[in-house]
């Protein structure tokens, strides 16, 4: 191998530690701790909490989030930080930096849930029917407060951050239509996080690889033909198809998944019939499939429609199935990105120190962070809430979900620290092959 050769291969190796060298160093320190004492600043945490209870008294569904974001735009404005606006519908994306590459994302999404908010407070949801019972609110505040951070000490930035206020996270798809928009366009890498509540205040958790699981729905109508119940025999009872269908659905796990490969298919729903004496025309069922693996997803996917069409037939019924992909659809499973992993333990376990970081264990649900790992890497982690007093905190989609308003600094701050050592490890290795290598040993 001539010199030119070995050179490639010790500036590999030198590169491949790179990030060890940065994030090893007394600049990521100061960061990191500098920027979580700024957002914990009295002023700093009453602003992103303010936010936060806007938001939380007025929350709105998917795609229906333009006070949410007029109320992003007002911040950003006062800040003195452009952006672009709307973004599939009412997304809202910012700049901070250079305005130049590398360009790195930080994402929180915006939407709230259809249920009404049980939590007796004084933010309380003003809007009937409808609550931030997963925490998007808190995810909204703390983007801004990265924002307010970053926006702080600009002179930090290498390159260009964009804040990614995002719709419709909850069965939308709201991050391919920010996808479809260009939104990732020149985008290196992509940072997204999720409040938690069993895991506790001041920690983190995430993994690398697969983390949630890939999702679907789908809707049966199940078809026969009604009559009186006393006389069955003049009837095509869909009940009855329809309970045979659930039964076989839950072997699609049972018998024909490698136990292994975990899977999921859940039937939530089942509407058929109003009288005690009347077997009904039809029945409609409904509900989720999830897997790891695009292959086992798309598997369950085919074997769910065989199923239900298979055994209605066998009842003398006729089946529908759809898989409501235009309004819900499927969703790929959130893959961490395996270097953006090593980044993420180096710079959180800078600020918040190594044994408060958690691995967290693979888990069924799913998340539309995963649409954009699709296109570049992207890494996805919890943060911790659960208060050290007695209280049970409620989890997400429940009417009592509440959130601890004390994490909001650390999300502001772990956002805001991940992208600035992003930008700064791109400087290290750029500098590094740009010729301060000779090709002679």
């Amino acid at each position: 191998m001539g010199s030119s050769g070995w050179a490639v291969v010790i500036l590999t190796l030198v590169l491949s530690n790179v990030i060890s060298i940065f994030v090893d160093s007394k600049e990521l320190s100061e960061i990191t701790a500098s920027f979580l004492k700024y957002a914990k600043e009295k002023d700093v945490f009453d602003w992103i909490v303010g936010v936060r209870r806007k938001i939380h008294e007025n929350p709105e569904l998917g795609y229906e989030e333009f006070e949410t974001s007029k109320l992003i735009r007002s911040e950003l404005d006062k800040m003195g930080i452009p952006y672009k606006y709307p973004v599939a519908v009412t997304g809202v994306v910012g700049f901070i930096g250079t305005g130049r590459p590398p360009f790195v994302a930080i994402r929180a999404d915006m939407d709230a849930l259809a249920m009404q908010e049980m939590v007796e407070w004084e933010h309380k949801s003003k809007n009937p029917g409808k609550m931030h019972a997963c925490g998007h609110d808190g995810h909204v505040a703390m983007l801004l407060g990265a924002a307010k951070i970053l926006q702080e000490h600009q002179e930090l930035l290498q390159g260009t951050v964009l804040l990614v206020f995002q719709p419709a996270e909850e069965g939308g798809g709201g991050a391919m239509k920010m996808i479809d928009a260009g939104v990732l366009e020149n985008v290196e890498a992509i940072f997204g996080l999720h409040v938690y509540h069993n895991l506790p205040l001041g920690e983190v958790a995430s993994k690398p690889g697969p983390m949630l699981a890939g999702s679907g729905f789908f809707e049966a109508v199940i078809s026969g033909k009604g009559g009186h119940a006393a006389i069955p025999q003049h009837s095509i009872d869909p009940i009855l198809a329809a309970s045979n269908v659930i039964v076989s659905l839950q072997h699609l796990v049972s018998r024909e998944a490698d136990p292994l490969d975990a899977q999921v298919v859940t039937v939530a729903k089942f509407q058929g019939g109003g009288a005690f004496n009347v077997i009904p025309d039809s029945v409609t069922i409904g509900g989720t499939f999830r897997a790891f693996s695009k292959e086992s997803f798309m598997q369950l996917r085919q074997r769910i429609e065989e199923v239900i069409v298979g055994q209605a037939t066998v009842q003398r019924c006729n089946a529908t199935v759809d898989f409501l992909v235009e309004e819900k659809p499927f969703f790929p499973a959130t893959i961490n990105d395996e270097g953006l992993h090593e980044h993420f333990l180096k710079v959180a376990g800078d600020m918040l120190g190594i044994r408060n970081i958690k691995e967290m264990p693979p888990m069924m649900g799913s998340e539309d962070f995963a649409f954009y790992q699709e296109v570049i890497p992207g890494y996805f982690f919890f943060l911790g809430m659960k208060s050290e007093t007695n209280e049970k905190p409620a989890s997400v989609h429940s009417p009592y979900f509440k959130i601890n308003e004390d994490s909001l600094p650390y999300g502001s701050a772990l956002h805001a620290s991940l992208a600035t050592a992003y930008l700064l490890d791109h400087q290290l290795r750029t500098t590094l092959l740009s010729g301060n290598h000779h090709d002679e040993l």
